[in-house]
């Protein structure tokens, strides 16, 4: 997938305030992908850190990207399970999201996300489980 086709799959299957995020792809292989989310004063709350509904949004959105790439383009799918650690606060800069594939499946896919800072830091860790719908 090229990043034409990734923003035209992001602008089809993804909620208007997801599509908000403003997210834009990296790079894409046959079983990863690497977006970007750029910085903005509203990902933040109160406490001043990008809120964790910000980071879970974009790796979940990440991997359907990586799993759409796995399969050769865009299949319905539901996340089954998103556990998230946060493992560093992020006040500012750009994160990069990194969504692998690590089994794909009949019905299940397999996954997790890595999301770093802008020093290359792990910000964020999430593993998934999304169900194939057709």
């Amino acid at each position: 997938m090229d990043e034409k086709a990734i923003d035209a799959l992001l602008e089809r299957v993804l909620a208007p305030w997801v599509r908000a995020l403003a997210l834009k792809a990296v790079e894409v292989t046959e079983d990863s992908a690497t977006l970007r989310l750029p910085f903005s004063d509203e990902l933040r709350h109160a406490g001043g850190v990008i809120c964790g509904q910000v980071f879970m949004a974009a790796a979940d959105t990440a991997m359907v990207v990586a799993i759409s790439s796995a399969l050769g383009g865009f299949r319905p799918m539901t996340t089954v399970s998103l556990n998230t650690s946060f493992m560093r606060a992020v006040r500012n800069g750009d994160v990069l999201v990194t969504a692998r594939v690590l089994r794909k499946g009949r019905n299940l896919v397999f996954g997790e996300v890595e999301l770093l800072d802008d020093q290359g830091r792990l910000a964020a860790h999430a593993t998934t489980t999304y169900a194939l719908l057709d």
